[in-house]
């Protein structure tokens, strides 16, 4: 269970799952997304996500993998906050910077290795895939 939102305060919403698959992925959208070397998501059921203040803004972008998802937003501030499948929305993927509290990225699942940045060490022991997970 936890809480999160946008950078300027105008989202919030409340995660009320309690289990959930962490991913780094390290896909060329992912780090266009984040600006970063790569992003960050908590897959969870989608039945329990809310938003408790504000209303997100959604676009829907081409995946690496080929398949179509929905992007959601702060309009005031742009920060990403989750992202769905378009086919099938059973399961989110809350950002991970969208979280008051951060993840623990040590067990976390790394995806799109193929595609990550040069000097961007991967901790040891760690599951790993070189593009979308089976």
């Amino acid at each position: 269970m936890g809480e999160g939102g946008c950078q300027c305060g105008a989202i919030r919403f409340q995660n009320a799952s309690t289990e959930g698959a962490l991913y780094v992925c390290h896909c060329k959208e992912c780090q266009k997304q984040s600006a970063s070397a790569f992003g960050i998501s908590l897959v969870i059921d989608a039945a329990a996500l809310t938003v408790t203040k504000g209303e997100p803004q959604v676009w829907t972008r081409n995946a690496d993998s080929g398949r179509q998802v929905r992007c959601y937003f702060c309009p005031t501030c742009g920060s990403r906050l989750w992202h769905e499948p378009a086919e099938d929305p059973v399961t989110v993927r809350i950002k991970g910077g969208a979280l008051d509290e951060p993840p623990d990225l040590s067990k976390a699942i790394h995806i799109w290795t193929d595609r990550r940045l040069a000097g961007v060490v991967l901790p040891e022991g760690v599951q790993t895939f070189p593009g979308e997970p089976p």
